[in-house]
Formats: structure tokens, C-alpha cells, sequence
């Protein structure tokens, strides 16, 4: 008998039954389900579109001799896309999902695959199986037949695809996913498998509450395995595990718990790897180690800790074998860590010290703005209080021409800005005359007068303290080239403008009383009618900035 005839006649014989009979419906099934395992062309279409689907439905309900048989068939006809409405509209979703309740693993798999494959990419039977309660069993099962690889293939699969809504992460922050997940990465026998686990992990995440949970589960320390194990493999499909897997290690130390557990007081395993990938010749690894330290470094205690324990010549040992060149993101991620490590005090003193900005200096020859922006911000930070470091920073010529130059950067707001603040942390936390006159030589006055003038007001008045340090420290040496670049017009426009903020004019009121010790300026002052500004903010809303003026006016009137 031809295949199309004995289907015709198997859908003719199943269509008629008024009785569900499994006796006699089996061999008509048979013939169903071999056809379809044949993948003879049109089977599933035709099968769907006979109007038996109700009775398959009705016989999975049942739970009979055929439910096995029938899943099987319904899970092998749902391959054909053309096919999964009907499934759907003929109820075989809501009759297949309590069979995920069985204890028979045939029939679990056959199960799995058949719902996995009705509601592949239908976000609306995704939300309703996610509402029936499917992601306890589905793990449930993971847990109970872990050896069965098909098995837990097919639920892998399940949370894959679900994984991503939020009705599902929260069910499983309840089902105890983060041990089924780490056994199974533990004993993946291939990388298909080992991308599958590291997609639901990757998935979930991004979960702050399944984050501590993965942590205390030992995924990180799973994931570590991993990667040591396939580290000097030059297989694609191992080098892909590895950047997945360090790249999910580096999420998970995003929540400030789990980043804790891991660091462990730098005796963790995790920690003491990640230190191992700063060293690699993977170039992936040495970006998920130096961003992962960024990361521990969130803390002040993390980082005193840390640079006890050396980890700041791994990170410049790093950055120089990448400044010619390099890894713009590794060089990146290595001077997050550095600058997150400069923050507390006394590991400011200790980097100065051990030289790390004479070495950091050699990545001024970058021409990537990530880079430059990331290194001018690593050099704010180390000298943020510390006299020596910026008295030594500021007195390098090179540093200051570089930094000039980047003052001017045109197609890069960030850098410019950062390189601007810079020039004024030397002289705000320097003091020095020595810094000041490098400032000048560098032609570095312009900039700040422009900051002066930047629409941030913290810059705005990191600039105006900067300037008025520097004439208070030495008025000789800065008159003139605050004359050149027209400082004081500038700070008449800025107390006159009537949207200015009043921190701004407060900064540039100080300023001002500084300059007055100069004769040269005091007489542009004069020129100016500087005086009418400063009486008009007399009468300010703000008190303080109304006492200042006129104390302000009271110095100019005493030098006159």
C-alpha cells in the first residue's frame, strides 16, 4: 500500500472512532508516527489538517497504553512550524502539560519536546505554560534524572527559551535552578550543551536575587572549572565557552553580595583565578580579569586589601603589553581597576610610591579616546588629595603637553573634560608655584579659564578654585596670562548672568578678591566697572552670596 493511501487511511480510521478504544487505535498510530519518523514530505500537514488532533488530545487526557506513542507522534508532527496553531487551537498544550507529572522519563522527554516545539517563539503560550506552573517541574525533573542527558537536554532547552521573562525568573528563584544548573555544567560532556547551561545562566543573571543564589551554589566557582580546563584549547567552540563563561563570572560580581562571597577576603577561588587571567595569552580573559577587579574594587576595604595583595603590577604588566597597538577595551578595563583602586587614601600613597604613574604615563601615546578619557580619569583619582603625586604629575612637561592637547579634543566631549579637570586637580591638590608656572608655560591658562565657563558646574568651580589658587600662590607669574586670555571679562559675564548658579559666583567672587592683589588687573577691574556687577549682587536672594559681593567691594575699595 502506497504511504499516501495507508495515511488516508489511518486519519480515515481515527476520525470515525466514536470511542476511544486503545486496541484499536494503536495500529493506526503506528502508522501516524512511522510515516512522520520517515519525514515524508507533508505528513504533519496532512495529519493536522484531517481534524484528528482533538482525538489525540482527548487520548493524551486519558493516560492510557498511548500516551507515550501519542506524545512521541504529537512532538514529531509539531517539527513542521505550519503545523503548531492548530496543535494549539485542538488543546494538545493544556492536555500535555500535566503529563510533565509522570515519572515515566520515555514519556517526560517525548513530552518536553512536543510542548518545547508547539510554543517555540510564541510569547503568548509561553506566558500561559510559565502561569501553569511548568518551570518547578521542569527543574524538578532535572534534579530527579540528572544522568539522563536527553532528558535534561529537552528541559534545558524549556528554560532557555523562557528564561527571559520576568514571571520566570521569579519562579525560579523558589525552585532551587542555581544547584541543577552548576551539576549540570559540572558534567556537560560537550560545548553544545556546556552554551546551552551558559545561556540560561547568562539569562538569569541578570537577576539580583538569583545572582546570590548562583554564588552560593558555587556557579562562579563552577564557571572557574571550566575555563581552567579549557584554557590553551584553541577550538572555537572552547574559546567561545571561555568568553561566555568569564564574561557571566564578571555579572555576577555586579551584585555587591555575591561579588563579596567571591572575593572571599582575597583567599577566594574565583578571585585567585581571576588574578590567573590578567596573565593569559587570552586576550578575552585578560578583559574579564581586569574588569572583574574593577568590580572587587567597589569598596574601600576590597581595595586596601587588594593592593596588599599585589594586584596592581598584574593590571600595569598588563596595560604596557597592550599600549602599542593593543586591546582598546582590555587597556580600558585595566585603568577602571586602577583608577577604582586609587580611590581609598592610603592606596594613593602606596601607588605613588611604587611608581604606578610613571608606568601608567607610558599609555599617553594612545590614540584611542576610550583609552585617553580612562587614563585622565586614573590620574585625577591618584592625585585627589595627595600633594606629592600632583607637585609630581604637574611638573612633567610631557604629561602637561599631552594633556593640553587633549583639552583641545574636538571629536571627544569626554576626553576634553576629563583633561581640563585634570589640569586643575595638579594646581588644587599641588599648591606648588613650580606646578603653577609648568601650567603656564604648557599654555594650560586658556583651558581653565574656558572651564571657568563650562556649562557643569562642578567644573565650573573645580576651574575657579584652581585659578584662584593660582594667584593667590603667585600673582607675578599668572597676572599676565590671565590679562592675554581675558579672565576678568569673563568673570564680569559670569556675574551677570541672571541664570548663573550662585555656587559659581560665590567661586568667582573669591577669585576675583585674589586678582585684586595685582595692580595690573585691578585697573582692568576699574576699566570694567567691575564694581556695578559686584552691586547689583548685593541685593541677591542669597545671603551668603550677597555678604560675599560686598566684602568683595570692600577689598577694592581698600586697594584702590
Amino acid at each position: 500500500m502506497a504511504d499516501t493511501d495507508s495515511l488516508a487511511e489511518a486519519l480515515k480510521a481515527i476520525s470515525v472512532s466514536t470511542e476511544l478504544i486503545e486496541e484499536e487505535l494503536k495500529p493506526h498510530m503506528d502508522t501516524l508516527l512511522n510515516l512522520l519518523l520517515e519525514k515524508k514530505k507533508g505528513t504533519a500537514e496532512q495529519i493536522a489538517s484531517s481534524g484528528v488532533l482533538p482525538t489525540l488530545a482527548q487520548t493524551l487526557r486519558n493516560k492510557g497504553s498511548l500516551t507515550s506513542q501519542v506524545a512521541l507522534l504529537v512532538a514529531e508532527m509539531a517539527r513542521e512550524a505550519a503545523v503548531r496553531e492548530r496543535c494549539i487551537e485542538a488543546g494538545l498544550v493544556t492536555a500535555l502539560v500535566p503529563l510533565l507529572n509522570s515519572s515515566d522519563q520515555d514519556l517526560l522527554l517525548h513530552t518536553g519536546r512536543a510542548i518545547g516545539r508547539i510554543c517555540f517563539d510564541n510569547t503568548v503560550q509561553q506566558t500561559q505554560l510559565v502561569k501553569s506552573g511548568v518551570i518547578p517541574r521542569l527543574v524538578a525533573i532535572m534534579h530527579q534524572y540528572p544522568e539522563n542527558d536527553p532528558l535534561v537536554n529537552v528541559c534545558l532547552l524549556a528554560l532557555c527559551n523562557l528564561a527571559d521573562m520576568d514571571a520566570a525568573k521569579d519562579a525560579l528563584t523558589e525552585v532551587g535552578v542555581a544547584e541543577v544548573l552548576t551539576t549540570q555544567l559540572k558534567r556537560a560532556p560537550d560545548a553544545e550543551r556546556r552554551h546551552l547551561i551558559l545561556e540560561v545562566l547568562g539569562s538569569l543573571g541578570e537577576s539580583d536575587a538569583l545572582k546570590l543564589q548562583f554564588v552560593e551554589a558555587g556557579v562562579p566557582e563552577a564557571l572557574s572549572e571550566m575555563i581552567r580546563k579549557l584554557q590553551g584549547d584553541s577550538d572555537p567552540h572552547d574559546l567561545c565557552s571561555i568568553k561566555i563563561a568569564s564574561n557571566l563570572i564578571v555579572t555576577l560580581l555586579l551584585g555587591d553580595e555575591s561579588m563579596q562571597k567571591c572575593f572571599g577576603e582575597g583567599t577566594g577561588s574565583v578571585y585567585q583565578d581571576v588574578l590567573s587571567w590578567l596573565q593569559s595569552s587570552n586576550t578575552q580573559l585578560q578583559l574579564s580579569g581586569a574588569l572583574a577587579i574593577a568590580n572587587f574594587a567597589r569598596n574601600d576595604s576590597n581595595c586596601v586589601k587588594m593592593m596588599e595583595l599585589g594586584v596592581v603590577p598584574h593590571i600595569l604588566d598588563l596595560l604596557e603589553h597592550h599600549v602599542d597597538e593593543g586591546d582598546v577595551s582590555v587597556q580600558h578595563a585595566g585603568l577602571s581597576a586602577l583608577r577604582n583602586l586609587a580611590i581609598p587614601a592610603s592606596n594613593k600613597v602606596r601607588m605613588l610610591g611604587d611608581g604606578v604613574s610613571e608606568r601608567i604615563r607610558t599609555l599617553l601615546r594612545s590614540d584611542m579616546p576610550p583609552v585617553q578619557f580612562k587614563l585622565l580619569g586614573t590620574l585625577r583619582m591618584m592625585v585627589d588629595g595627595q600633594e606629592e603625586a600632583a607637585t609630581v604629575l604637574g611638573k612633567d612637561e610631557v604629561l602637561l603637553a599631552r594633556v593640553t592637547e587633549w583639552c583641545e579634543a574636538k571629536d571627544h566631549a569626554g576626553v576634553r573634560g576629563e583633561a581640563n579637570r585634570l589640569l586643575a586637580a595638579l594646581i588644587r591638590h599641588s599648591r606648588s608655584p613650580e606646578v603653577i608656572h609648568s601650567v603656564i608655560k604648557a599654555d594650560g591658562v586658556q583651558h581653565l579659564i574656558s572651564m571657568a565657563t563650562s556649562e557643569h558646574v562642578i567644573m565650573q568651580n573645580e576651574a575657579l578654585v584652581a585659578l584662584a589658587i593660582a594667584s593667590a600662590i603667585d600673582i607675578e607669574a599668572v597676572q599676565e596670562p590671565f590679562w592675554n586670555a581675558d579672565l576678568l571679562p569673563t568673570l564680569q559675564k559670569m556675574l551677570d548672568d541672571p541664570v548663573g548658579a550662585v555656587e559659581v559666583k560665590f567661586s568667582t567672587l573669591g577669585l576675583i578678591c585674589s586678582l585684586a592683589n595685582s595692580s595690573m588687573l585691578k585697573e582692568q577691574m576699574e576699566a570694567l566697572n567691575l564694581k556695578d556687577s559686584l552691586s547689583k549682587l548685593s541685593s541677591h536672594t542669597s545671603t551668603k552670596l550677597a555678604s560675599q559681593a560686598d566684602t568683595v567691594m570692600a577689598v577694592l575699595s581698600e586697594t584702590s
